[in-house]
């Protein structure tokens, strides 16, 4: 089957099985592996792209169901060599440690932030249910979602 998507602002296309699903073509087709396979199981939340600008897990996306899909994965987020907003507050805040959890937080926060600029602790806690770290505690990425807000006031 062919399937053609808008992936990162380009028309891309993937020829093969349409069961694949969306994580395994990023990293196996596209050679996009910022997306990470955790769990493979939709639980994690470490796979999480932006399909048609919602979040969403892409190891329970077959390809198949996306023709015509706009798809924006960790490395779509950011312009070459600088981090976006999110990405640098992670950053400053020393959030990041194994790596694995980090694109799907940052992929799930970004979308979060879009409909809530300024939320509270609570909501920031509330928006990361479907997302587990295990290294880093979920403490310091709070705090840094809160340092934007504080970094935008200061300007």
């Amino acid at each position: 089957m062919t399937v053609n998507l808008t992936l990162n602002g380009e028309i891309r296309t993937f020829f093969g099985d349409p069961r694949t699903s969306l994580l395994d073509v990023l990293r196996e087709t596209f050679r996009l592996t910022g997306t990470k396979p955790v769990c493979r199981e939709g639980f994690c939340g470490a796979c999480v792209v932006h399909i048609d600008g919602l979040a969403v897990p892409s190891c329970l996306r077959p390809i198949g169901l996306l023709q015509g899909a706009s798809v924006t994965t960790i490395e779509g987020l950011a312009q070459v060599d600088a981090l976006n907003a999110l990405q640098l507050a992670f950053k400053d805040q020393d959030v990041v440690q194994c790596g694995m959890c980090f694109p799907g937080m940052v992929m799930t926060l970004s979308k979060f932030q879009e409909t809530n600029p300024t939320p509270s602790r609570a909501e920031i806690k509330a928006a990361m249910i479907g997302n587990i770290c295990r290294c880093t505690g979920y403490e310091r990425i709070v705090d840094a979602v809160l340092s934007m807000q504080s970094r935008e006031n200061a300007q």
